[in-house]
């Protein structure tokens, strides 16, 4: 499972690869998974994909490989997109285009200094 952030609240979607290989991600951050997805795959360049799987399924490790002909599902728990965080699309995309494929990394703040993820009643300088 992967969870950006430690939140209880979080809403997990889901990442579905061929109809098969499913894990659970917060939808926070599989919307950024999916902007970074859908621009390789828009420009026809097949990488890796992995992510470490929650202790409930068993833990380990499991890795894709993600190219155009895949058969992709983002299915979301909430019905609102959240906030993009420029910063962590571009920390993800840089990932991607590594020999090691993509991977989750944690959420970085964005160009205002604070979280994308933050409340902005927390914040009233936003």
């Amino acid at each position: 499972m992967l969870d950006a952030r430690s939140s209880e609240e979080s809403r997990m979607g889901k990442f579905i690869y061929e109809g098969t290989v499913k894990s659970e991600i917060e939808d926070r951050a599989l919307t950024h998974l999916q902007l970074v997805i859908t621009a390789k795959l828009r420009r026809a360049e097949p990488f890796s994909f992995s992510w470490r799987e929650d202790a409930s399924v068993g833990g380990g490790r499991t890795t894709v490989w993600i190219h155009p002909a895949s058969s992709l599902v983002f299915k979301y728990f909430g019905s609102r997109q959240p906030s993009i965080n420029r910063a962590w699309v571009e920390a993800l995309a840089f990932t991607a285009n590594a020999p090691s494929g993509l991977h989750m990394v944690p959420e970085p703040q964005d160009a205002s200094g604070v979280p994308a993820s933050a409340d902005p009643a927390d914040h009233p300088h936003l």
